[in-house]
């Protein structure tokens, strides 16, 4: 029972959709609607308006993070805070206030692993910023963290409790990044800040 109600409470705190919720607030165009159609951080970022795509940053992160940190406090065992965490990433992936077609992720993942380990948390953050920033790829930075995410679990906290949920997600981040793949293959996948005047036009 406790596994099943910390699975509900991640999921629906995972299903709260920040990236329409801010746009709509902000009188911005439903992310869902222009660049790569991904309600998350990065795509709000396209229409310019970098305090938006902060909000929704900080929002789709707080989401995991929160749902961890309330089944703690209601004494929840670390395998179901564990649940709570993993259940809010899939709640933002395939949420049902969106007919199941989320985010990417990223930024929910990074609120879970904060809530296993703030260490943990701000090295794969780091690793992400520096690879953005390198690169300017925002797809490639979340695929070098997501697969350095599980190393560093094990090095840092080698508990399965935590690998086992960080791999998963980890896995997921890789597969909803399938598209972004191809065309960072082919050379057309689009940098940081390159689509924000399509956007806006767009918007």
């Amino acid at each position: 029972m406790e596994l099943l109600v910390s699975a509900i409470l991640g999921y629906l705190l995972g299903s709260l959709p920040f990236a329409v919720i801010v746009s709509k607030a902000f009188g911005l165009a439903d992310p869902r609607s222009f660049g790569s159609g991904n309600p998350g951080a990065t795509n709000v970022l396209r229409t310019g308006n970098k305090a938006a795509a902060l909000l929704t940053l900080i929002g789709d992160a707080a989401k995991g993070w929160l749902a961890m940190f309330i089944a703690a406090k209601v004494g929840a065992g670390e395998t179901a805070i564990a649940v709570a965490g993993l259940a809010a990433f899939v709640g933002h992936a395939y949420p049902f206030t969106l007919g199941f077609k989320g985010g990417k992720g990223v930024a929910t993942a990074l609120g879970v692993l904060l809530g296993f380990s703030a260490p943990l948390a701000g090295i794969v953050a780091l690793i992400w910023i520096a690879v953005a920033a390198i690169t300017r790829y925002s797809s490639l930075a979340a695929l070098v963290a997501a697969v350095a995410a599980p190393l560093a679990a094990g090095w840092m906290i080698g508990r399965m409790s935590v690998v086992l949920p960080v791999t998963i997600m980890a896995a997921v981040l890789i597969i909803r990044h399938k598209a972004n793949i191809v065309k960072l293959l082919a050379g057309t996948e689009s940098r940081i800040g390159s689509g924000k005047k399509k956007a806006q036009e767009e918007a």
